[in-house]
């Protein structure tokens, strides 16, 4: 499957026309694309990879969308790669795997909220990056005030999303959500960090 194969399949969860999420994706313009050659891959040794770039300190969260389609429970998973992308109009970015079980939820909602995990978080993150299980079983939480999405509590800060457009990124789709409201939260000791394979938090 080509780059522009994929690109349609990244979405094909999506709510379709009509629905009352219809219209969130927003069709952008794409340079022709194709698909790589195993003779152009860059010869980086993927341990070398991880380890290199495990050096990058990132904060961690929880990526959480409604229940929707007739499912019985809200969708979440455990997510560093999530980062700010515009001021205006005001965009995130999160990345996760193609092959990811909880994606397919979070874009059939057509929404989602992304929870900054506080620095005491550490084990509610573990439980959210555990595949079938059931990750919202004791966990507090209430509704986002706009899309309805999981705000879990204790979080350092919360934002409020709507899916605005989608891309492929290699082995992984790039999320990008359009702002819809957002908050700090009550997180003693700051956010949650993640370095090297470990959880830190900063210094007081």
């Amino acid at each position: 499957m080509g780059h522009a194969g994929m690109a349609a399949a990244a979405v094909r969860y999506l709510r379709p026309a009509g629905s009352p999420a219809a219209g969130t994706v927003e069709a952008l313009p794409r340079p022709e694309l194709r698909c790589v050659r195993a003779d152009e891959r860059a010869p980086v040794d993927q341990g070398e990879f991880r380890r290199v770039l495990g050096g990058f300190a990132t904060g961690v969260t929880v990526v959480t969308a409604p229940a929707a389609d007739g499912a019985h429970s809200p969708a979440g998973f455990a997510c560093q790669s999530f980062c700010s992308l515009s001021l205006a109009p005001p965009l995130v970015a999160f990345m996760v795997g193609r092959t990811s079980a909880t994606w397919p939820r979070i874009a059939r909602a057509g929404v989602f909220c992304v929870n900054v995990l506080g620095a005491g978080q550490g084990e509610l993150c573990r439980a959210f990056a555990v595949s079938g299980a059931d990750k919202f079983a004791g966990v507090e939480y209430d509704a986002a005030p706009v899309s309805g999405s999981p705000r879990l509590a204790g979080a350092a800060a919360w934002v409020d999303c709507t899916i605005h457009a989608v891309h492929t990124g290699g082995d992984h789709l790039i999320v990008v959500g359009r702002v819809d409201a957002l908050d700090t939260g009550e997180a003693p000791g700051g956010p949650l960090l993640f370095h090297r394979g470990r959880f830190a938090r900063l210094a007081p």
